[in-house]
């Protein structure tokens, strides 16, 4: 079934099919290409340059970037951002972390917006913000302790080494002696 208004143009050489090109009308009169099809054994004789040609340059005009559109304004975006720099203690929470969750809840306090928490991500990484890990060492650490616990509890718990006696390694069938 065709849509009125479409356009499909076929090559063919020596009588065979060796490619298609479909098109849709435009907005201002341009033809949108949808399609572009070429045999493998007719590629490399230029068939899809000639389909090309047969549907125009403005067939393959730019319609624009693709994808969704943000459903934050710029003055609201703004806004999240200060508030962003704010930090979260300003909502009531007690650590110092943003999560994705956290800052979803906030624009959808905040602006009636909601976000997927893949929509937050790509939504921050627009803005400039990336994730930070934290570091992986306690304010309270105690290098000395943790020295001497190394050197006097760590030997006591992981025992001797074993000796290079012949035998199994399988700890259900031990040596016979």
């Amino acid at each position: 079934m065709l849509t009125p208004g479409t356009y499909n143009i076929v090559a063919l050489l020596d009588g065979r099919t060796v490619g298609m090109a479909c098109g849709l009308p435009g907005d201002s009169g341009a033809c949108e290409l949808r399609s572009v099809w070429v045999s493998p054994r007719a590629r490399g004789r230029s068939i899809g340059d000639r389909l090309y040609a047969a549907g125009g340059r403005q067939a393959l005009a730019s319609k624009g970037p693709g994808g969704a559109v943000c459903k934050l304004t710029d003055a609201q975006l703004a806004v999240l951002e200060a508030e962003l720099e704010a930090g979260p203690a300003a909502y009531g929470w007690q650590d110092q972390c943003w999560t994705l969750s956290r800052i979803a809840e906030v624009v959808k306090a905040r602006f009636g917006v909601s976000y997927t928490l893949g929509g937050m991500c790509y939504l921050l990484h627009r803005l400039g913000w990336s994730w930070q890990a934290p570091a992986r060492r306690a304010a309270e650490r105690d290098e000395a302790a943790i020295a001497g616990w190394r050197d006097e509890q760590w030997p006591v718990i992981k025992g001797p080494r074993p000796s290079w006696e012949p035998g199994c390694a399988s700890k259900t069938r031990p040596v016979k002696a």
